[in-house]
């Protein structure tokens, strides 16, 4: 595979990508009160890493973001699953949602939610299975 030696291709990409990690991130921790959250914060975050991989090339990328999607997909999965099975621990049918408030020194008083950590499991598996699928279909046409 060819690298892009196009200037305005890699300057512009380190400020969208920047611009689409920050909304992922905002809409992943909006996302349990409000639309949004692990889904489609997984998609921007694969987005942004997709078009750092158009603009620099896979073995600069692969350098910098060591991650094997494979196993990234298998720890989401088992995040999202777990979260919903321990709700059976507290006796509620799959996928109750609990929360609570917690104080902490910088941030102050913040509700947390299991609905959290079910999107993080959601985050990761559909980061994983988007950069498994599209960096495979790259690596054959190559």
């Amino acid at each position: 595979m060819t690298r892009s030696n196009d200037l305005i291709l890699r300057t512009m990409t380190v400020l969208i990508a920047f611009i689409l990690f920050g909304f992922s991130i905002y809409l992943f921790f909006a996302g349990h009160n409000k639309p949004g959250g692990g889904f489609i914060g997984g998609l921007m975050t694969s987005a942004a890493i997709v078009l750092m991989y158009m603009a620099y090339g896979m073995e600069a990328i692969n350098k910098v973001i060591p991650i094997n999607y494979r196993v990234l997909t298998a720890i989401g999965l088992t995040i999202a699953v777990a979260t919903g099975i321990g709700s059976f621990i507290f006796g509620e049918p799959f996928l109750s949602q609990t929360f609570d408030y917690f104080h902490f020194p910088i941030f102050g008083e913040l509700e947390l939610a299991t609905a959290l950590l079910f999107d993080l499991g959601v985050y990761l598996t559909v980061i994983g299975v988007t950069l498994t699928i599209i960096l495979t279909i790259s690596n054959d046409r190559s």
